[in-house]
């Protein structure tokens, strides 16, 4: 059973949750988001998932004023409405006192309000219900349109000059490989936030496409010519 499995309905799940805000990271249902953590206030909260049912709620927060607030300690930025929730699944601490963590995808959630809470780090009340599908492997994933997905993927690792483990994307899924190349994306906040907020899977493989297609246009060499 993979570690997000007992999670079969929304009523498995905590009604309030830590909450990470991070922005420009983006955690989707069944991927693996690795997490460096440092500061006083958040390797609270991991310790504390630990000691619990090691869920942590990742959100951005919500806009640039925000994103920039989100740096001082002792602010409380304004956070998008939707994040995602992870389980802890990996944890290890280092020499400098850091701690390395993964958090493994559980379902999306739409934050219900914040808690007056008196640990150093944010809970909020979240609700599940509208992200139900998030608990079942590969819904929808038979609407995927992958090939256009790899065409455009393959452009852009042309483009740039990467490369990839081709034989390892044809075996993945669709959900696998919609998610986990949003995940690594290199789009920015509002970019990965709308690609956590689509619907369903085919709505999020077709925002990562057009992403995809923008980028591609903005590196390509003008054609225009000056007379």
């Amino acid at each position: 059973m993979g570690s997000t499995d007992r999670y079969r309905k929304v009523t498995d799940l905590p009604a309030a949750i830590p909450v990470f805000p991070l922005a420009g990271a983006l955690l989707l249902p069944r991927c693996q988001l690795p997490l460096n953590i440092f500061e006083p206030r958040y390797l609270k909260m991991v310790d504390d998932a630990l000691r619990g049912n090691r869920i942590i709620g990742l959100v951005q927060p919500d806009g640039e004023a925000a994103i920039a607030a989100s740096q001082d300690p002792d602010a409380k930025p304004a956070l998008a409405k939707f994040g995602c929730a992870g389980r802890l699944t990996s944890y290890v601490e280092t020499q400098d006192d850091r701690t390395l963590i993964t958090l493994t995808g559980i379902a999306r959630f739409r934050i219900a309000g914040e808690l007056d809470a008196t640990t150093p780090y944010r809970q909020c009340n979240v609700e599940w219900d509208e992200f139900a599908d998030d608990l079942t492997p590969e819904f929808g994933a038979e609407n995927v349109s992958r090939e256009r997905l790899l065409d455009i993927l393959k452009q852009y690792l042309e483009t740039n000059g990467l490369q990839a483990d081709w034989r390892t994307i044809k075996l993945s899924s669709n959900e696998t490989l919609v998610n986990s190349l949003s995940v690594i994306s290199p789009y920015g906040p509002r970019e990965k936030q709308a690609l956590l907020e689509s619907k369903t899977l085919e709505d999020r493989n077709q925002m990562l496409i057009a992403l995809t297609e923008m980028a591609l246009q903005q590196s390509s060499p003008s054609d225009t010519t000056v007379q």
